[in-house]
């Protein structure tokens, strides 16, 4: 579900991208709505670099951007499926195998990509 980014997903996302100027896909010409999909597509250079962004991720901010993807206002549909185990793998070991479940289900049950 498109959304309007919030200044706290603003500087997540300058966070895991700081390199990231303004706030549209180089691609579609439209505003990004989510914080994983340009830093994954957009920013990052392989899945290894994908881990070290969001390794970044304060447990705060994890916890948020999983709550946002629990309800289905984060979008994960456009990610690799590398990049989904890398973050699926950080938020087990970093906040817990419940949340990573929630995360996981709610991945699988709406991964349309998103723009």
């Amino acid at each position: 579900m498109p959304r309007e980014l919030s200044e706290k997903d603003i500087g997540i996302l300058k966070k895991l991208a700081p390199e990231c100027g303004d706030l549209t896909c180089s691609g579609s010409g439209h505003t990004f709505h989510s914080i994983l999909p340009p830093v994954s597509n957009h920013f990052a250079e392989d899945g290894e670099d994908f881990l070290r962004r969001i390794s970044r991720l304060s447990d705060e901010e994890l916890t948020y951007i999983a709550g946002m993807i629990e309800k289905g206002e984060e979008s994960m549909g456009c990610l690799p499926v590398e990049d989904v185990d890398a973050l699926v793998t950080l938020i087990h070991d970093r906040l817990s195998p419940d949340v990573a479940k929630q995360v996981i289900s709610a991945y699988e049950s709406g991964s349309e990509c998103e723009h």
